[in-house]
Order: structure tokens, then sequence, then C-alpha cells
């Protein structure tokens, strides 16, 4: 089920995301929810406070390929990128960002089993931008300059 992607301004953007607890079908009917509304949007990542639930889940879909990270936690930030960010809770907005070039996290699955993984390029800059919204951060707080977007 496609749902609504909340925009700036609305205060669960801002809010410290609180840990999954419970990996059941509520959990899962909402990864596979972010799943459809990302895919339908045409975005690289959505965070579960994005579609107003305020829990420390995400979802990446990127060239590697689709991902669920579930009370995902960095190990490691190295080396450094700037390129433009964009956000489907931002619309209408691009801003160019500063990001570690290769990330480590550690996280849990739907399923509650822990993995860690390692993104380098564009996929740590999403696995970033994405965590950032656990913590009530968006890229517009990091960005060197923000512009109107062209879509």
């Amino acid at each position: 089920m496609l749902r609504k992607i909340v925009q700036v301004g609305d205060p669960v953007l801002r809010e410290i995301c609180k840990p999954v607890e419970n990996f059941d079908e509520t959990l899962w009917t909402l990864l596979d929810d972010m799943k459809e509304t990302l895919r339908d949007a045409n975005g690289a990542g959505l965070a579960a406070p994005q579609v107003g639930v305020p829990i420390r889940a995400v979802v990446v879909d990127v060239e590697e390929g689709y991902f669920e990270f579930i009370n995902p936690v960095f190990v490691y930030q190295k080396g450094e990128q700037v390129g433009a960010e964009g956000c489907l809770s931002v619309v209408g907005k691009a801003g160019t960002v500063r990001r570690p070039d290769k990330v480590k996290i550690v996280y849990r699955d739907r399923n509650g089993d822990r993995y860690s993984i390692v993104a380098r390029g564009f996929f740590a800059r999403a696995v970033c931008h994405e965590l950032d919204h656990l913590d009530g951060i968006l890229y517009t707080d990091k960005a060197e300059s923000i512009r109107d977007s062209e879509d």
C-alpha cells in the first residue's frame, strides 16, 4: 500500500526515532509499504519517519540492490564526497552535501537477524542520508548550498 510521504515542517521528521523491538507482521507490512512508496516516488531511500512512523527503519534502493536496515548503527565512516542530494520530504529543493565516501553499518533485517554491510559512493550517500532521518536530521541541515530543483 502506498503511504503518504510527510513533508518538511511535520514534527515527526525532527523526532529521534525509537528502536524496533518487535520483528513481526506490523513491521513487515510497514517495510513492504515503504518499498512500494519509495519505488512509486522514484527515490533512492525512505526512512520510516518519512511515512509518519518514528522507528529506526529505512529502505534503500540503489544500483547495488534493495536493502532494509532496521536499527542501523555506523561502525565506521571513511573518506569524503561532495554531491547533490534531494529528499522525498523536501520537494522542489536540492542541495550540495558533504558525506563520507565509505561507511560500514550493522543492522537487523526484518526477521531480527544481525548483519553488517559496507557501502561506497552513492550507496554510502544514500545510507547516510536515510540514517540521518532516524535522528531528526534533514539533508538541508548539512547542505553547503540549497537551490530549487528541476524536478
